[in-house]
């Protein structure tokens, strides 16, 4: 009896997993997080400007009594090999946010970006858009991923909605998927496959030209991955 099992997958991924390389760009660059050199700027890059703590809202850590935490929290990222922390360095403001690259299969060539935080004055910038490309760039080209995907609070309602102004489709919402704080989670499942990558790529280049920009930094045109 012939079933369809689905096409083999040749060649296999070569399952890398991230190293030490930054991630450089036009306006913004990712380098693994170094708490002795990072620590004072990111901790200045919320401390003032984040009063009520919007950063940490969804994220599992935070917020920061004190500088001293913060570093100790640093220092512990700064280690940690899945997640693979980054700090993002603006070129002109230095380091405003953090990423990583997490979940890694090796053998099925799937990882993850999350533990992604922007400090105000890099949310909702050219730097902050570029940092996402970034990552994904680095994921399909280098490390030769056959998915990326995305999760999110289902009520952290801007993550969703970049998601998929990024490319990311939505696959579903995992109900009851964990607690946070003490708080329940509905996770929403968002993912990319190296099919999709080209057309994607295509959008963020295009969007990221410098003639997409007028003098003062604001956009001309929306990204369009689609």
């Amino acid at each position: 009896m012939n079933r369809d099992v689905g096409p083999r997958v040749d060649p296999l991924p070569p399952g890398l997993a991230p190293g030490g390389a930054p991630l450089l760009g036009q306006s913004v660059n990712l380098v693994p997080v170094n708490a002795s050199e990072h620590g004072t700027e990111l901790y200045a890059s919320f401390a003032e400007s984040d009063p009520e703590h919007a950063v940490w809202t969804w994220m599992p850590y935070g917020p920061f009594a004190d500088r001293t935490v913060f570093q100790t929290w640093l220092v512990e990222k700064q280690a940690s090999r899945d997640p693979w922390f980054y700090a993002i360095i603006d070129h002109v403001k230095g380091p405003q946010g953090m990423a990583a690259f997490m979940r890694l299969d090796a053998k099925s060539g799937v990882i993850e970006i999350g533990n992604i935080w922007f400090a105000p004055s890099l949310q909702k910038t050219r730097a902050a858009t570029e940092a996402i490309y970034l990552l994904m760039a680095h994921a399909f080209e280098v490390l030769q991923v056959r998915r990326l995907e995305w999760k999110c609070d289902a009520l952290n309602t801007p993550s969703p909605a970049a998601a998929q102004r990024f490319g990311f489709q939505f696959e579903g919402l995992f109900r009851q998927h964990m607690i946070i704080k003490g708080r329940n989670r509905d996770t929403a499942w968002f993912a990319m496959t190296d099919g999709d990558w080209p057309i994607v790529k295509a959008g963020f280049e295009k969007w990221l030209a410098k003639e997409n920009f007028d003098i003062s930094g604001q956009q001309k045109a929306k990204l369009q991955v689609a």
